[in-house]
């Protein structure tokens, strides 16, 4: 605590249960999105017609039916576009607004339809008529392998000793290959744009989009204009889970073209069915491991090769990839490592960004690798685990050759074990399965270290804007954006909390590219610590220029004034916090400031994989226990305990509903969640009433979440807090590798079951049948 405040008193100061600032309107349906904006008089609206192919070049584009539609305004080609045809965000030119000539995915946006309504858009986008010349498509990663098909951005190489000396000389060795199944982001919100044409070359835009900065420049980049004319803006979103990232551009760009050319507000809103076919998912990845170890089961060597299923484009694959293989380790430590990734150019919808980015994929190969082992020495995975954790005597470098400084991993692991009631369950299961019963049991406990930071340095960035006003109250202003995750409201008890005032004096207005500039996006987990310093930075430039206006003004020393409860102490006097504002607006204070942040510390050489990509490390761990039916494959989670650690939390019941939600996701990407596509390159998992996420019933039948609340961030973060947005994701492979122990029953644990992802009933259902075999 810093001696100039005094933390007693005020109402939502940091360290405190706070519930959501838009809590309230989320449950009665009062929260504003962007859909709920009053239109302007003449609005139109957009839709867009996808290609039903896969890979093709277009022969014929008659749209006339189109043009000729009831209510029809005008119809968007590749050629209308004013500026580039490109919202690629790695400004490689391979992402087209609308195809042009060719498209190379099954509902790749062709053209868009502008219509007096949505309805009219919608039905007149269905009359075009296409003629295709088919191309050969490939749409799995390692088809795409081993038809030579191109890598969409650069691999990565992560090296640290000789692995391939170190795996022949090991005592015991094991290959093997794991597919993991990509996810869809199943936002309540789906992607909508709308644009509102100004004078000159300005347009304002209204997205949901997790990157307005982004969502600006493609804005510019597409209608051939400066970055200052277009404005983005965005108040909240209904989920985002990275799917908003940089999947957005496409439907800012098209709505800003259109309003623009037709000089009137423009709203494009895509049925749910398009939205899953034509925006990015978690990409899919194939995985073929090798590890060598002693007899106690202790890793000597790792091999990896990371291919994903990337899409047509490059997007953000390159960094997935990479993180991909940051996380190969999880809490492990590999004495002589060698792990390549395998971006895969394939005829699919350009994958994108998914909670966790590529780590989760990277920390499930980790686990199946404790478990290989597990299985062939005849020991607990837990044991195996415990063996392998990152330690000391050297014990302790990543295969990117940054020192784990702060590994916390085996006192969360030891405390869940004694809480949980590990051991004593785990014979429990294994009693219950020795009856030999339909119905089999089983357990796993798996951890989880997750490094914070963008692995794009730049990235590590953020601005906001604080404004005081002369009656006291408070306007505050960041680039993180609010897709219901609790943001803002952390960010603000960071400001009450160094002005000392109670939090509903300070009111948070939407993101906008007109206050806070050159934003990052609001990703990573990094939301908090990034745009949580940024405000506090804005804070003590205020809270710096009023303690000298007090010293002057009261003729004291600086030391002597003091910020406390809604009140400012100077000497032996203490001043209501509006009446000390008041007299430095008087005597001519700035009550305003910018603040900034980036991250310390971090560096990264991708050309030669070694560096310090991330400030720290977030830990967890989370033991989950299920029922198997060996009859249908069908399965049931009966119990998850999870001790998660989030530093010094800003908000405990905040962060507690982050790793509850995060879980669930895990959990679903690995049991329910299913992707797929037909062999003509068609999504055919593209509703709700096909793609199914886990319900409320689906969550375990006993769930006991606790903080790790001993922990304190090492590093200098906000108020010694850690992120926890992605970091629990990855606690739901503990449903997974209780799947697998549940399987492996039936063949008496002699052999580690290799379910792929998603542990669907019926790839459980083969599983043991193959294992019975």
């Amino acid at each position: 605590m810093r001696a100039d405040q005094d933390r007693s008193g005020i109402k939502g100061a940091v360290h405190t249960d706070l519930h959501h600032d838009s809590a309230i309107k989320h449950v009665t349906g009062r929260a504003e999105y962007c859909d709920d904006i009053a239109e302007p008089a003449g609005t139109l609206h957009a839709y867009l017609g996808l290609s039903t192919r896969a890979h093709a070049r277009i022969r014929d584009l008659d749209l006339e039916a189109v043009r000729s539609a009831p209510g029809v305004v005008g119809v968007l080609t590749a050629k209308d576009i004013p500026g580039v045809n490109d919202v690629s965000p790695t400004g490689l030119n391979d992402e087209p607004v609308l195809a042009d000539g060719k498209v190379e995915f099954w509902g790749q946006p062709i053209f868009a339809v502008i219509a007096e309504t949505r309805d009219a858009a919608r039905r007149a986008a269905k009359r075009a008529s296409v003629s295709y010349e088919d191309l050969p498509h490939v749409l799995e990663p390692d088809a795409a392998r081993e038809a030579d098909m191109p890598y969409v951005t650069p691999p990565l190489t992560l090296k640290r000793g000789e692995a391939v000396s170190a795996m022949e000389n090991a005592a015991h060795r094991i290959k093997g290959r794991m597919r993991v199944g990509g996810q869809d982001h199943l936002y309540l919100e789906g992607h909508i744009a709308f644009a509102i044409p100004g004078e000159d070359e300005d347009v304002i835009v209204h997205s949901s989009t997790q990157h307005p900065s982004e969502a600006q420049h493609m804005v510019a980049h597409v209608l051939g204009v400066p970055s200052n004319a277009v404005t983005v803006n965005v108040r909240r979103m209904g989920g985002g889970f990275g799917g908003k990232e940089t999947q957005m551009n496409l439907f800012c760009a098209v709505a800003a073209v259109a309003a623009k050319k037709w000089n009137r507000a423009v709203k494009i809103r895509p049925d749910r069915d398009d939205d899953m076919s034509a925006t990015g998912k978690r990409h899919d990845f194939v995985i073929d491991y090798e590890v060598g170890f002693d007899d106690t089961g202790r890793i000597q060597a790792v091999t990896g090769e990371f291919a994903a299923r990337c899409g047509f484009s490059a997007d953000l694959s390159g960094p997935v990839t990479d993180r991909a293989l940051f996380h190969a380790d999880n809490a492990y430590y590999y004495p002589d490592v060698l792990l390549n990734s395998h971006p895969m150019k394939t005829n699919t919808v350009s994958n994108t960004a998914f909670r966790g980015f590529g780590g989760p994929q990277g920390v499930i190969a980790a686990e199946r690798i404790m478990e290989e082992i597990a299985y062939h020495r005849g020991v607990d995975s837990l044991e195996i685990r415990k063996r392998n954790f990152y330690g000391e005597d050297g014990r302790d470098v990543t295969p990117y050759h940054q020192t784990v400084e702060d590994n916390i991993a085996p006192r969360i692991v030891s405390e869940l074990e004694q809480s949980a009631d590990y051991q004593a369950r785990r014979q429990a299961v294994l009693d219950w399965n020795a009856k030999g019963g339909i119905v089999r049991k089983g357990i796993a406990l798996t951890p989880v270290k997750f490094g914070i930071s963008f692995t794009a340095t730049w990235y590590n960035q953020a601005g906001a804007l604080l404004h005081i006003y002369s009656d006291g109250s408070i306007h505050l202003n960041h680039g993180g954006t609010e897709m219901g995750q609790g943001l803002n409201t952390k960010v603000a008890q960071v400001v009450a909390d160094e002005l000392q005032v109670d939090i509903d004096k300070i009111k948070i207005t939407k993101t906008t590219t007109e206050k806070v500039p050159n934003t990052s996006a609001t990703a990573a987990s990094s939301g908090s610590d990034l745009n949580g310093m940024a405000a506090r930075d804005a804070a003590i430039q205020i809270k710096d220029r009023l303690t000298a206006f007090a010293a002057e003004r009261w003729q004291t020393e600086a030391a002597k004034v003091r910020f406390v409860a809604n009140a400012v102490q100077i000497g032996d006097e203490t001043v209501p916090f509006a009446d000390f504002i008041r007299e430095a607006y008087m005597a001519r204070v700035q009550l305003s400031a910018a603040g900034f942040y980036k991250t310390p510390k971090i560096h990264w050489d991708r050309a030669t994989g070694k560096g310090r990509p991330f400030y720290y490390f977030a830990y967890g761990a989370a033991c989950s226990e299920v029922s198997v039916d060996t009859l249908t494959g069908e399965y049931r989670v009966e119990r998850t305990d999870i001790l998660h650690d989030v530093g010094r939390s800003l908000n405990p019941v905040i962060d507690k509903g982050q790793v509850e939600g995060a879980f669930i996701q895990g959990m679903g990407w690995l049991t329910t969640e299913e992707l797929w596509w037909d062999d003509k390159g068609q999504l055919r998992t593209h509703a709700p009433s096909t793609y199914k996420i886990p319900l409320a019933s689906d969550r375990p039948r006993v769930f006991n979440v606790a903080l790790a609340d001993w922990s304190e961030n090492r590093e200098q973060t906000i108020k010694r807090s850690k992120a926890v947005g992605e970091p629990p994701f990855m606690l739901g492979i503990s449903v997974f590798e209780a799947l697998s122990h549940a399987v492996a029953s039936v063949a008496d644990y002699s052999v580690c079951p290799r379910l792929d992802a998603p542990a669907t009933p019926e790839r459980v259902l083969m599983a043991i049948e193959r294992l019975k075999g």
